[in-house]
């Protein structure tokens, strides 16, 4: 009789910065048994069903000081920590893998309290609350950008890169781009991560009047909370809430505006995409301006504060940017460089050494 395959719980939950990767990670263990751990309501429970089997248990972040409602939530935090060490022992689980948030604390405490091996991925420049927390209660901490590890320096880190969706590996490459764009006119994508982005959605469409004058053409990914999403028409300007095919659409970009979130740089570096990059901020403790920072000071993107940043400057930025194709061929030489193209390889491997060990 073959032996029994090993059995992974990851847990990831929340945005698709948490998700991807670790979906990314999963398949590239075919020969693991995997299940999900997540929390309801959230995208896990759109993206994972079809594909691994779904735990879920009711935990939620410390937001605020210390009172009633800190009670309630550490009461819903030991009931999910005990919630997770039933699933991993009838489960016989021999390790848990996950990518950080509120959901990390109970899998990382139940999986230790039963002896259980842990790898934490930290997708961020500056590790959060809880990787800096729970990272030396780990096996291994798996970094995406090397200077996080000054971060962690009681943890043992690994730096793997963070991993993309398959649709941005090179066998995925001729997969073609449906939207009317004619060929060689400039494309300048604008998008804010999974969530979208009100602010900057409103900042580009006050400068993009100039920008089509000036021959490009927009496709706008602005989320689905954005009330005036559709206040703008125009024969070069495409609005969508959001587009599966990323990929194509950012391997067809000449430039790129964006939020600075960890998953959104990774697929920006893959696709050499050069960027104009406004970090969101009330990120919690600033970190998408830790993540823009590795980017600017690689020469791969500018960088704004919103709060500083006014529609004229934008509009200004992106025409000179535009006047200039050997600057943005160097700023997306740069940004590929500092791609890890098989993180998920990288990262699958450090999975495998650690809780086979």
């Amino acid at each position: 009789m073959a032996d029994a395959p090993i059995k992974l719980l990851i847990a990831a939950s929340g945005t698709g910065g948490h998700l991807f990767p670790a979906i990314a990670l999963a398949q590239k263990l075919p020969d693991y048994e995997i299940e999900w751990l997540g929390v309801p309501n959230r995208l896990e429970t759109q993206l994972v069903p079809q594909q691994y089997p779904l735990n879920t248990i009711a935990v939620e972040g410390f937001q605020q000081g210390f009172g009633f409602s800190s009670l309630r939530i550490l009461g819903k935090l030991i009931g999910s920590i005990l919630e997770v060490r039933r699933i991993l022992k009838q489960g016989n689980f021999q390790g848990v893998f996950t990518t950080g948030g509120y959901i990390a604390g109970p899998a990382v405490i139940a999986a230790r309290s039963l002896g259980l091996r842990v790898v934490f991925h930290e997708s961020n420049a500056l590790p959060g609350k809880v990787t800096r927390f729970f990272g030396p209660w780990c096996n291994a901490v798996a970094v995406g950008f090397e200077v996080a590890a000054k971060y962690l320096p009681r943890a043992k880190n690994v730096c793997v890169g963070t991993p993309v969706r398959s649709q941005f590996l090179d066998e995925e490459i001729n997969v073609p781009l449906d939207l009317p764009i004619p060929d060689g006119v400039p494309l300048i994508v604008v998008f804010g991560g999974s969530q979208g982005a009100v602010a900057v959605n409103q900042l580009v469409r006050q400068s993009a009047q100039a920008w089509f004058d000036a021959g490009a053409y927009v496709v706008h990914l602005t989320g689905d909370r954005d009330p005036d999403a559709e206040s703008l028409k125009h024969p070069q300007y495409i609005a969508l809430p959001f587009y599966n095919n990323m990929a194509a659409l950012l391997r067809r970009a000449t430039l790129a505006i964006s939020r600075s979130g960890a998953g959104s740089l990774t697929e920006l570096a893959v696709c050499g995409v050069p960027a104009i990059l406004i970090p969101y901020p009330f990120a919690a403790e600033d970190h998408q301006s830790y993540n823009a920072d590795v980017f600017t000071k690689a020469g791969a993107a500018l960088t704004f504060k919103q709060s500083e940043l006014t529609a004229e400057v934008l509009q200004t930025q992106v025409l000179n940017l535009l006047k200039s194709p050997a600057e943005l061929a160097k700023m997306g030489k740069n940004a590929k460089a500092i791609a890890v193209p098989d993180s998920a390889e990288k990262l699958a491997q450090l999975v495998r050494e650690v809780v086979e060990m």
